[in-house]
């Protein structure tokens, strides 16, 4: 046997009634005959009543004998087993586990910090039970080390100046990274009868020795990013004025005044600040 077995025991509410007919006839041996056989009757009447179980909706009780697994009673009711039995509760209900904040090294060796949230439940009540010695902590510590493994195989973030561009990260596929964790942490934990609900990335950052530097070229990162569209946008913009002011034939531009427009429409448009106008009183040449 190495798999859950489910059974369903005697019904409780009719062995209470026998119980409350044991109960009836020993005291009526008492009242009647003050026989000392009243002792047989409240006997019986212990041994049932120590065998009642009830089971809560999402429980489950795993009974022995002596040693041996009989089965698992998971549907929820009132019944009476064996007083010789040996009952282990397992809770069915889904759990939460929120795990400490790791500090590991990704997969380009930076270090950071990760935790993970990890929604559970027992699905297989003689693993969980027997197969290992606590499912609770078995949870816990295997989940840590998923998440140790999962921080490995992947980098924070993309770096193109750096040459890595690796299409998944820990930071932007969210839903690559909790599919790789929830089937790994799913691998490890299939051996105590867990079943994996969900497991997701809770918390991610560097890890302060360079979480200050990692921001600084965050942003800087993204300045060249914006200054590369502004750029973009600047040359499109002089490329149609020139071509507006040629078609509407407005003024006549040799190459040295159209070098100095572009020059100086590039230097408003991609200026930090806002452009201080000059005005030029004279000609075009001075």
């Amino acid at each position: 046997m190495n798999s859950e077995k489910t059974i369903t025991p005697t019904n409780g509410y009719l062995m209470l009634f026998v119980f409350f007919i044991t109960l009836c006839a020993s005291i009526a041996i008492v009242a009647l005959t003050r026989s000392i056989f009243y002792i047989v009757p409240f006997i019986l009447c212990a041994f049932i009543f120590k065998g009642f179980i009830m089971v809560q909706p999402n429980n489950a009780r795993v009974l022995l004998l002596f040693g041996k697994y009989i089965g698992t009673v998971n549907k929820n009711g009132f019944y009476w087993i064996l007083p010789f039995y040996t009952q282990k509760k397992i809770s069915l209900r889904a759990s939460n586990f929120d795990s400490e904040r790791l500090k590991v090294n990704d997969k380009l060796g930076n270090p950071i910090m990760i935790s993970t949230i990890l929604v559970w439940r027992v699905k297989d009540t003689y693993k969980a039970a027997f197969d290992v010695d606590n499912f609770e902590n078995f949870v816990r510590v295997q989940t840590d080390a998923a998440v140790r493994k999962l921080a490995s195989m992947y980098p924070y973030d993309n770096f193109a100046d750096e040459g890595h561009t690796e299409d998944i990260t820990l930071r932007s596929s969210v839903n690559e990274v909790s599919e790789a964790l929830e089937k790994e942490i799913h691998e490890r934990l299939s051996i105590a009868g867990i079943e994996v609900l969900e497991a997701r990335i809770g918390y991610l950052a560097y890890a302060q020795e360079i979480a200050n530097a990692m921001l600084k070229r965050q942003q800087a990162t993204a300045i060249v990013a914006a200054r590369h569209k502004i750029v973009e946008g600047a040359v499109s913009m002089v490329e149609m004025a020139l071509d507006e002011l040629g078609k509407k034939q407005i003024v006549d531009l040799d190459e040295e005044r159209k070098a100095a427009m572009v020059s100086n429409l590039m230097v408003i448009l991609c200026g930090d600040k806002d452009a201080s106008p000059v005005l030029n009183t004279g000609t075009l040449n001075q």
